[in-house]
């Protein structure tokens, strides 16, 4: 494995990991009011149209980190709407 796939993997990592404080806090308290909708949407949207642009480049590091954000920002959505 190269270094840029490395770094690529670290990178994707980090930005996915990112979310999931969001995800246990929202699943905890039983609020997302802190939470933006359109916020949420517009992300979700930026990612699948990444992900469809990874897969084009085929950039495994990338496919992989915008595939389980674009599992992880549903899950988010879902739970704004449970606890409107």
């Amino acid at each position: 494995m190269d270094l840029i796939t490395i770094l690529g993997l670290v990178a994707g990592s980090l930005t996915t990991i990112a979310f999931i404080p969001q995800l246990m806090k929202t699943w905890r308290s039983h609020s997302a009011q802190d939470v933006s909708f359109i916020m949420l949407v517009i992300f979700s949207t930026g990612v699948f149209l990444w992900l469809i642009y990874d897969i084009y480049l085929q950039a495994l590091p990338i496919i992989l980190a915008n595939a389980l954000t674009l599992i992880f920002n549903p899950i988010v959505v879902g739970l704004k709407i449970r606890y409107r």
